[in-house]
């Protein structure tokens, strides 16, 4: 039993530092474009103070007339996903609140080619609805865009300053928490390099420093602090995420990756619990120097809480619903790397009035931005670590008889380093959406299945549109040989159980 968690705790603390999925060729008859990136776009002028930046209703249909620019910053969040299904498969039904069809989509490869530089790689493909949706037309399409960083050569990442704060309230204290993450440090203690360094912090009614900022070199002193986790008290997030800021303040290195990590079930009950507050406290404070990561655990999760962090935070967030999960991330993905590919991503798309009657961006809509924001540098965005892909999927409908032009695709970001920001844009066509559902790449078959399946389970208005038995078939088809989309077959069963 021992062995199980180490195996498993491991994969929770690497999953805070992997990317999110390998790379390959791009799929037949996708457009995809890659040139060094243009610098400084408009010179490079940061722009009014951002306000209102969300856009009004982000979540529905569009008209590409009056509102052709869809515009949101990236993210490579997949817990909400991870939640559900570890709901669903004990028999529960997910809360409609947790659902976000864009971490649905992101969970699942994609094989997007990487650059051969830094920055992203722009692709973009689509095709014509399954026979079996509803309301599906002749003008009705699916668009995917694609977003892929390159992966970090192995052994040439910097060297990384990692804060842990752990939470060891007495909600912990369920299996597969604490126990899983200490068994974790240790072994991730054991496999960085001598140059990196770690603090660890503890909080449950107060904050505690276990250990200072310390070389990995000193291993023993690490495993020492590790091993006086104990489980006490109530949940007091905010004062441990104060000292985990404060902590890595105060050992910040330049030219590393400095990260604050939190792990914890995201359910605070004392001191403050508006993560929008605190984390832009500490995060100014921070100077935006240090980014943050967040895994999430347990069967009682505050899943807005922890997305929330994120969001503010300049980071992300995993969950991780088992054991045998966990260690299919830490065994399946590329290796562990601490370091940023780019920080304040936002993406763009302008569609062609003259070819689009309207659109929607399923998903996103807690990461929503006013056109104006794009090029805003004021503006968070996503941070987008090494070898990580991104998607967003649209539902759009043509105009008849529509061809040539359909949209443009921006996406835009800031060097980690020096702050200098960057664009890339792709072209895409009518043409390139006109293929037959069944024809279309696996992946983006995959895509539909994944996003469909989270509109049913938030109940959206858009939910009536697909069957789930039918979202099944397709899942148990594409699942075949891939036993990362077979798993979603059984999710989706289990759900068929659930929602009657």
């Amino acid at each position: 039993m021992v062995s199980q968690f180490r195996v498993a705790a491991v994969a929770v603390i690497a999953a805070m530092c992997l990317t999110a999925c390998g790379a390959s060729d791009k799929d037949d008859g996708s457009a995809s474009y890659e040139h060094a990136p243009t610098m400084n776009p408009q010179g490079g002028q940061p722009g009014p103070p951002a306000t209102g930046e969300v856009a009004d209703g982000a979540a529905g249909e569009q008209s590409a007339s009056s509102q052709p620019v869809s515009t949101f910053a990236v993210d490579v969040d997949t817990a909400s996903y991870g939640y559900a299904k570890r709901q669903l498969l004990s028999g529960q039904r997910p809360a409609a609140s947790t659902i976000r069809p864009e971490e649905f989509v992101n969970s699942f490869r994609q094989g997007y080619r990487q650059p051969s530089g830094d920055g992203f790689a722009v692709s973009a493909d689509g095709t014509r609805l399954p026979t079996t949706h509803r309301n599906a037309n002749d003008t009705a399409r699916l668009l995917r865009v694609g977003l892929q960083t390159r992966a970090e050569p192995e052994g040439q990442r910097l060297d990384a300053s990692l804060t842990f704060v752990v939470d060891v309230s007495g909600s912990m204290a369920e299996p597969g928490k604490l126990d899983l993450v200490k068994s974790g440090l240790h072994t991730l203690v054991d496999q960085l390099r001598t140059t990196d360094s770690v603090a660890l912090i503890a909080y449950s009614d107060e904050a505690e420093v276990l250990r200072q900022m310390t070389a990995v070199r000193d291993r023993s002193a690490l495993h020492g602090a590790i091993d006086r986790l104990r489980v006490s008290g109530s949940t007091n997030l905010e004062a441990g995420l104060r000292l985990g800021y404060e902590t890595a303040r105060k050992s910040f290195r330049s030219g590393s990756t400095n990260r604050v990590i939190l792990l914890s079930d995201g359910l605070p009950n004392v001191g403050s619990t508006n993560a929008t507050s605190l984390v832009r406290e500490v995060q100014e404070a921070a100077a935006k120097q240090i980014t943050m990561m967040g895994v999430g655990v347990g069967s009682d999760y505050g899943d807005k809480f922890m997305e929330q962090l994120a969001d503010k935070g300049d980071g992300y967030v995993v969950y991780v619903s088992d054991a045998a999960e966990a260690n299919k991330v830490f065994v399946e993905q590329l290796p562990a790397t601490l370091a940023v590919r780019a920080l304040d991503a936002k993406a763009q798309v302008e569609f062609d009035p003259a070819a689009v009657a309207s659109y929607r961006l399923i998903g996103y809509e807690n990461r929503a931005l006013s056109a104006s924001a794009f090029r805003n540098d004021r503006v968070d965005g996503g941070e987008v670590g090494p070898g990580h892909a991104v998607t967003a999927l649209y539902a759009l409908h043509l105009r008849p008889g529509a061809e040539g032009h359909l949209a443009d695709v921006r996406v835009r970001w800031q060097d980690p380093q020096s702050r200098e920001p960057s664009e890339q844009n792709l072209s895409v066509t009518v043409a390139s959406l006109d293929r037959e559902f069944s024809s279309a790449a696996p992946q983006l078959q995959v895509c539909y299945a994944a996003a469909y399946f989270a509109e049913v389970l938030r109940a959206s208005q858009y939910a009536e549109e697909v069957q789930l038995d039918d979202l099944f078939r397709l899942a148990f088809r594409l699942g075949e040989g891939d036993q990362q989309v077979a798993e979603l077959s059984d999710v989706i069963r289990a759900a068929t159980k659930l929602y009657k």
